[in-house]
Parts: structure tokens; C-alpha cells; sequence
């Protein structure tokens, strides 16, 4: 017995650290992605990506608290009453179905920025980004306002243990419509949307990989080494010529199939890894009216759909190079550094510049045909003599 309860503390102290450790990484990285954005103004075109770690921010600083309380066995003897039950309840509908449409936003502005650059082009305005931005909140609000109907008259001042306060045992006789409509509108329509995204988006950064230009020829870098002796014509022949060449890597290097697919794997398995569990967990429970929690089962799921509020920072704004050159100017200016000159955003892997490769590929390709001439510039004058060679 003695060793049980020892392993059941342990156990329970490692769950307790987990969540606190979620918690604070959604703090800093959401808050680092938006001083990011805000203080560089070539930033404000990812205004979702800020509008999602603003809302995940809000996520961290009042659900994640909340569900601490109401997951942990060291807060077992908390209690609510009725109106914060209803408010916590309130707060874990609105604020995912906040952070999960807003990801869903993410990906349609993602399409039109790939598939249709120049319609994203001509009407993508501010006034478009707020109207969407306000949609979300409307449909979000009503959607939480649904779980405030149909509660007993228990009275604002009845007490409910802090553990039964959850989204299934919402004692609402409209939790079985409440369970249904909450999956489809915030978990189905949003798979399928963003699922039919990416897939559109992986077919144009295949078709943009095959049509690259060829990389360097293996005799820029493959040739030997000439002696000093040679003549300045045919140095300056081959600085031309390689600089002339387009600054892009071969498809094999920068742009395959398999990394694409790797990425959008990536970005599609972490939303269904989240959030899958939840919410079957959820509708089965409303469905089959159970009061009783199955053991840890409802803590695994709500803290591993948590989990997403601190990994999107990382997915939708960390991977960017310019937000993440942002925070290191950010950093040495706090600390008095100074600032160095980063690498230019064409040397970036494809990793890291996923959205920008493709749209820069599809640009070029359309004016390609009418700038096939070298222009003379781009040509060194041969009659100039280094001295000393």
C-alpha cells in the first residue's frame, strides 16, 4: 500500500509539472510570436498567425489555469459553484472554438496565397483579414452559449467539485445536440476543409518543383583549379556566368515531393493528434449520458487537445524566418546586443520559407517568358585588370 501510494504521488507530480510546463510555453511563445509581429511593420501580413497567438494566449492565461485546477488530485478539495462551473464551461467551448477556426482561416488564406496568388493579391485587404477575424467570434460565441441552456436551477451559490466541473457532464439536458454540434462545427468541417487545403497545396508545390530551373551544372563546382597564370578573360567568363544563374536549388534539394509531404503531414497530423481524442471522447460521453469520467482518460484528452495552444506558435509563426529574425532582433536589443546582418530569405531552406517558396515559384514562372535576355548589365567589363594577377 505504501508503495502505491508513493507511485500514485509520483505519478501525480509528474502530471502536475507537465501541465505547468505547457502552460508557460504557451505563454512565452504565443507572446513572442505577436511582440514579433507588432514591432516589425512587414509583419502585418500574418495577421491570423497573430489573431491565433492571441487567442491561444488567452487560452493560456485563463483556460489552462482553470483546467490545472480541475485535472490535478492536489486540487481535489477545490470547489465551484455553479456560475464559475458554468463560466469554465463557457470559456473551453468559446476559446477552442476560437483557436481551432482561426486555424482553420489559416489554411484557407494559405490556399489562396499558393493556388491564387493574384486574386489573394487583389482582394485580400485589412478590411477582409477583420471580417473574417470577427465571423470567428460571432459563431464562437453562439456555439459556448449553447452550453448555458438547459441547467437544473441548482442556484448560483450550489457547489460543484472542481473535477466534475467538465464539457460532458455540463448536467444540461441539451448535451447530446451540444456534443453533436460542437464536433461537426468545430472538429469535421474544419478536418475537411483543411484537409482539401493541403492537399490543393501539395499538387501546386509539386507542379512549382518540377518546373524549377536546373540547378548549378556539376562543372561549376566540379572544376579544377586553373593557375594564376590565366588569363582575366576567362575568370571573368565564369564570375558571369555564375552569377547569372538563378539563386535557387534544384528540386531534388529544396523542393521534393517527399519534403512536402513531410511537411503537410506535419501540419495536418499535429491538428488530428490533438484534437481527435478530445472530441470522440467528449461526444461519446455525451451520447451515452455518462456522469462518470473513465479514470485519467479525460485528463489525457484535454490536456493533449491543451498541447496544441503551445505548439501553434511554433508551427504557424516560429517556423517563418522573418518572425523568427524578429525575435532575435528583439533579444539583442534587450540585452544590448548588437545587431547583425541575417541571411537573405533565399538562402533559407524550404523548411523554413514553405509559403514563400511556393508563391516566389509561381511569380517567376509568369514572367519568365519575357525576361529571357540577359540584360548587359548582369555582365562584368572584361577590360578591367585586377592588379596583381
Amino acid at each position: 500500500g505504501v508503495v502505491t501510494s508513493s507511485q500514485s504521488q509520483i505519478k501525480d507530480l509528474f502530471g502536475l509539472f507537465c501541465m505547468v510546463t505547457l502552460n508557460l510555453i504557451a505563454l512565452l511563445a504565443n507572446a513572442g510570436v505577436m511582440v514579433a509581429i507588432a514591432r516589425a511593420p512587414h509583419l502585418k501580413k500574418f495577421a491570423f498567425v497573430c489573431h491565433l497567438c492571441a487567442v491561444d494566449l488567452l487560452c493560456a492565461l485563463l483556460l489552462m489555469p482553470l483546467g490545472i485546477i480541475s485535472s490535478s488530485p492536489f486540487f481535489g478539495t477545490v470547489v465551484f459553484t455553479v456560475l464559475e462551473c458554468q463560466v469554465y464551461i463557457f470559456l473551453n467551448v468559446f476559446l477552442i472554438c476560437l483557436s481551432i477556426l482561426t486555424v482553420t482561416a489559416i489554411s484557407l488564406e494559405r490556399y489562396f496565397y499558393i493556388v491564387h496568388p493574384m486574386r489573394y493579391e487583389v482582394k485580400m485587404t485589412i478590411n477582409l483579414a477583420i471580417a473574417v477575424m470577427v465571423l470567428i467570434w460571432v459563431k464562437s460565441l453562439l456555439l459556448a452559449l449553447v452550453t448555458q441552456l438547459g441547467w437544473p436551477a441548482y442556484g448560483p451559490q450550489s457547489s460543484i467539485a472542481a473535477a466534475h466541473c467538465s464539457l460532458h457532464a455540463t448536467h444540461s439536458r441539451l448535451r447530446r445536440v451540444f456534443g453533436v454540434l460542437f464536433s461537426v462545427i468545430c472538429f469535421l468541417a474544419p478536418v475537411v476543409v483543411i484537409f482539401s487545403v493541403y492537399c490543393a497545396v501539395y499538387k501546386v508545390a509539386r507542379s512549382a518543383a518540377l518546373q524549377q530551373v536546373p540547378a548549378v551544372p556539376t562543372w561549376v563546382n566540379t572544376c579544377p583549379a586553373k593557375d594564376r597564370s590565366d588569363s582575366i578573360n576567362s575568370q571573368t567568363t565564369m564570375i558571369a556566368t555564375t552569377r547569372t544563374l538563378p539563386q535557387r536549388l534544384s528540386p531534388e534539394r529544396a523542393f521534393s515531393g517527399g519534403k512536402a509531404a513531410i511537411t503537410l503531414v506535419f501540419i495536418v497530423g499535429q491538428f488530428l493528434v490533438c484534437w481527435l481524442p478530445y472530441f470522440i471522447f467528449h461526444v461519446q460521453m455525451s451520447l451515452t449520458g455518462s456522469m462518470q469520467s473513465p479514470g485519467d482518460l479525460e485528463e489525457a484528452v484535454t490536456w493533449l487537445a491543451y498541447s496544441s495552444f503551445a505548439v501553434n506558435p511554433f508551427f504557424y509563426g516560429l517556423l517563418n524566418r522573418q518572425i523568427r529574425d524578429e525575435l532575435v532582433k528583439f533579444r539583442r536589443c534587450c540585452l544590448n546586443q548588437p545587431t547583425e546582418v541575417g541571411a537573405s530569405s533565399q538562402e533559407a531552406s524550404f523548411q523554413e520559407n514553405f509559403l514563400q517558396f511556393i508563391q516566389r515559384t509561381a511569380s517567376t514562372l509568369e514572367r519568365r517568358s519575357s525576361c529571357s535576355n540577359p540584360s548587359p548589365t548582369n555582365t562584368l567589363n572584361q577590360a578591367n585588370v585586377i592588379p596583381g594577377q
